[in-house]
C-alpha cells in the first residue's frame, strides 16, 4: 500500500485519523493501542507473513532496552548490548546481504552454493537502524520510558515504518506522552495535508515524470547501446532530479502524515543541491542516516580522537558502509567509497582555502558539477533495473516554513516562527548537546564533526 495508492489516501488515512480522535477523547491508551494496529495494518497489507518478523523484534528489543537501562555498568552490560546489536544486525544481514555473500564466495571459489529467493521485507534497514539506535541509548540511560505501547509505536508508526526518517527514542517519546498527544489539532492537520499534497506532486508530477527520460538512458546502456553526447548527460541530469524529487517527496509525504497526528518528524532532506560543498552536502542529503553514521559508527571508532589519519580512515570507513547501507552491490559500496574519498579532498580543499578570493566560488562550481551530482548517484544506479526507492527519510522544509511549525519539537523551540528562521534545520540531538556547527562531517545541519571540541571528547 504505496503513500500515493488510492486505498490508502481515500481509505486507510480517513479511517485511521478518525478512529484516532474518536478513541483520543475516550482513552489515551486505546489511541495509541489504534496507532499501533492500524501501523500493523498497514505493514501486513504488504505481506501479513512478515508481521513475525516485526512483532517479535518489537518485544524482544523493548526487553533487552529495559534491561540495559536497568543493568549496572560493567562487562555483563557491553555484552548485553553486543547482543542485542548483533542480533538486530544478523537479521538485516540475512535478509538483504546473504544473496550478495553467497554470490561473492561462490565467484571467488567456486564453491557451487546455491541460495534460495530471500524477499526483502520492507523497511527492513531502516527499522533495524532504528532498534539499534535505542539500544544504544538505553545502554547510554538516554532512554527510560517504561511504556510498551508507546515503544510499540515508536518503532511502528506507519507514516515512518518502511522508509524513515532514522528517528531517535528522545526525539519520538516525548511527542507520544498524554500530554503532548492530546487528538487532532487544526493546524496540524492543516500543515499536515499541505506537505502530504505537495510531496504527491513531486513524486507522482516530477519524479515519474522525469523518469522516462532517465529509463531510456540507462535501458539503451543495459542492452550495449552507445548513447550519444546529449542523451548521456539528459538521461544522467534526469536520473539525478529523478532521485531527488522521489527522495524527498515520499520525505514530504512521510512527515505530512505524521503532523496529522501532531507528531513531528526530523528532517532528512534540505535543498542538497543548492550545497556549496561535499560536507554541505551530506549535511543536506539523507540528514537521518548520516547522523545515525555519525552516532553509531564514526565516533565509536574514534572520530578524530586519534590524529588526522586515524580520523581519514574513519570517514572513509563510514561512509564505505554507509554506501553498503544503501543496497548489497559493489556499485554502492565503490559509491560510498567515492563519497569518502571527496569528503577527504574537500577536508584538503579547506585547509586550503584560507582567505583565497576563489574559494568560494570555485567550491560552488565543483559541487554543482556532475562528477558529483549526476554521475556518483548514476553509478550506483543498476541499470537493468531503474526502479528508484519509492521513499527515504524525512523532508524538505519549505512547508514548515511557511507555516510556521518548527520541524521538531524542543523546550527552546515551540511552536512558534523563532526557530524556523534559523538558516538550517538542528537536529534534536544536536540541539540537547548545545553544539556548534560542525567541521567536515557529513552528519546533518547543526552536528558536530571531526575536528570539533565536542565530537573529540564524547566518549565512544
Amino acid at each position: 500500500m504505496l503513500f500515493t495508492s488510492f486505498e490508502f489516501v481515500f481509505l486507510f488515512v480517513p479511517a485511521t485519523l478518525l478512529g484516532f480522535m474518536a478513541l483520543r477523547g475516550a482513552s489515551y491508551a486505546a489511541s495509541v493501542l489504534w496507532l499501533v494496529l492500524a501501523s500493523l495494518f498497514f505493514y501486513a497489507f504488504w505481506n501479513a507473513a512478515y508481521l513475525w518478523l516485526l512483532v517479535p523484534s518489537i518485544v524482544i528489543n523493548y526487553g533487552l532496552g529495559r534491561a540495559l537501562d536497568a543493568h549496572p555498568a560493567g562487562l555483563s552490560k557491553k555484552l548485553l548490548l553486543a547482543l542485542g546489536v548483533g542480533a538486530n544486525l544478523a537479521v538485516l544481514l540475512y535478509f538483504k546481504y546473504a544473496g550478495f555473500l553467497v554470490a561473492n564466495i561462490d565467484l571467488l571459489f567456486g564453491s557451487g552454493l546455491a541460495l534460495g529467493s530471500i524477499v526483502l521485507p520492507l523497511g527492513v534497514s531502516f527499522i533495524t537502524f532504528q532498534k539499534i539506535a535505542y539500544l544504544v541509548d538505553a545502554y547510554r540511560g538516554r532512554a527510560r520510558d517504561p511504556s510498551f505501547i508507546r515503544f510499540a509505536l515508536f518503532v511502528s508508526f506507519f507514516p515512518q515504518l518502511i522508509a524513515g526518517p532514522i528517528v531517535h527514542h528522545a526525539e519520538i517519546m516525548p511527542q507520544l506522552q498524554p500530554a503532548h498527544l492530546k487528538g487532532v489539532r487544526a493546524a496540524s492537520v492543516a500543515a499536515g495535508l499541505a506537505l502530504f499534497a505537495f510531496g504527491m506532486l513531486k513524486k507522482v508530477v516530477l519524479a515519474d515524470g522525469i523518469a522516462p527520460t532517465a529509463n531510456l538512458a540507462f535501458g539503451d546502456a543495459a542492452q550495449g547501446i552507445e548513447p550519444g553526447f546529449s542523451a548521456a548527460w539528459a538521461g544522467a541530469l534526469a536520473y539525478t532530479l529523478q532521485l531527488y524529487f522521489d527522495f524527498s517527496g515520499y520525505s514530504d509525504m512521510a512527515c505530512g502524515l505524521a503532523l496529522l497526528f501532531g507528531v513531528r518528524l526530523p528532517a532528512n532532506f534540505y535543498s542538497p543541491y543548492k550545497a556549496r560543498s561535499i560536507i554541505d552536502f551530506w549535511r543536506r542529503w539523507h540528514i537521518t542516516l548520516s547522523r545515525f553514521l555519525r552516532d553509531y559508527l564514526y565516533i565509536p571508532l574514534g572520530g578524530n580522537r586519534r590524529g588526522p589519519t586515524r580520523r581519514y580512515v574513519n570517514i572513509l570507513l563510514t561512509m564505505t558502509l554507509g554506501g553498503l547501507w544503501h543496497g548489497a552491490g559493489w556499485t554502492f559500496v565503490l559509491w560510498g567509497l567515492y563519497h569518502g574519498v571527496l569528503l577527504l579532498v574537500n577536508h584538503a580543499w579547506r585547509s586550503w582555502r584560507g582567505s583565497n578570493l576563489l574559494a568560494a566560488p570555485l567550491g560552488l562550481l565543483l559541487t554543482l558539477s556532475c562528477s558529483r551530482r549526476c554521475c556518483s548517484w548514476a553509478a550506483a544506479a543498476r541499470p537493468r533495473r531503474m526502479r528508484l526507492p519509492s521513499s527515504n527519510g524525512c523532508a524538505s522544509q519549505p512547508c514548515w516554513r511557511r507555516s510556521g511549525c518548527c520541524p521538531t519539537p524542543s523546550s527552546s523551540c515551540g511552536r512558534g516562527r523563532s526557530c524556523c528562521r534559523t538558516r538550517r534545520p538542528a537536529s534534536i540531538s544536536s540541539r540537547m548537546r548545545g553544539t556548534a556547527h560542525g567541521r567536515g562531517w557529513p552528519g546533518g545541519p547543526a552536528s558536530p564533526g571531526p575536528g570539533s571540541p565536542r565530537s573529540a571528547s564524547r566518549s565512544p
